[in-house]
């Protein structure tokens, strides 16, 4: 299996960033600083995104056997959006690697079904579309959903378009098999296996993992910790680093010795 691309930055307990969707690590920019005074902050390139070569097929599982040839055991794994889909996977199937967990703006189902809050299908649907039509588009749409509704949400736009283009576009291939992953993986009645630690963070604002999946999550894995970002969006690590790093520093004081 090919090597993915990490970058390692601080020293201290691991803390593994896993980023979305369409993205890369350098989205992580805005907190590393505030994280690596802290923790060994390791931030991935999932693969066929930024410099980290593709799996083929790409597979939850195969994300996670590729980070865990390549990171600390007991680490604490954070997953953003489809992120946190690989962190949750790790945590219910290589529980040894995983000391605690924290998901942010991330579901165990992203697609919206009765009584379960998250994304109409039509949506996705029509970025699986836009990706054989104009993908770096279709991926500068998806860049503004995921700060609309933000208190700040021009910055933070143009803040992720900036991260995104420090590194290689990613390549189709991965674009559409992430985004499957999204329309098509389910966890919800796995939860219940995660016996670490876990924090859970949304976004007031976000459209793609709506506040209202709190409760369902909260009654699906009534142990995890919860909080809701009141000025963000998807993306509350840019919204508003300064309270995520606390948050996260936090939640890692109460599980590392």
């Amino acid at each position: 299996m090919s090597k993915l691309h990490f970058e390692r930055h601080g020293s201290g307990p691991a803390l593994i960033l896993i980023h979305g969707w369409g993205l890369n690590g350098a989205v992580w920019q805005p907190v590393t600083e505030l994280l690596a005074e802290h923790f060994s902050v390791y931030l991935v390139d999932l693969p066929g995104f930024g410099h980290s070569p593709a799996i083929e097929p790409l597979s939850l599982d195969g994300m996670v056997q590729a980070i865990t040839a390549q990171v600390p055991e007991r680490a604490i794994w954070l997953g953003w959006s489809l992120g946190g889909l690989v962190a949750k996977y790790a945590a219910i199937h290589q529980p040894q690697q995983v000391a605690g967990l924290i998901t942010v703006a991330s579901s165990a189902h992203f697609i919206a079904k009765s009584e379960w809050p998250g994304i109409q299908a039509k949506v996705l649907d029509g970025f699986a579309s836009g990706l054989q039509q104009d993908f770096k588009k279709t991926l500068q749409q998806f860049l503004a959903i995921q700060a609309m509704g933000s208190d700040q949400a021009k910055q933070d736009i143009k803040l992720l378009r900036e991260l995104l283009a420090t590194r290689p576009l990613p390549q189709l291939s991965a674009l559409e098999q992430g985004l499957a992953l999204l329309q098509s993986q389910d966890l919800r009645d796995e939860l219940a296996q995660i016996s670490m630690p876990w924090l859970q963070l949304y976004g007031r604002s976000d459209a793609l993992v709506p506040k209202a999946a709190m409760q369902q999550h909260a009654e699906l894995h009534p142990a995890a910790t919860q909080y809701l970002f009141a000025s963000s969006s998807h993306a509350p690590f840019i919204s508003e680093k300064q309270l995520f790093a606390e948050k996260v520093l936090g939640f890692a004081r109460s599980i590392v010795v």
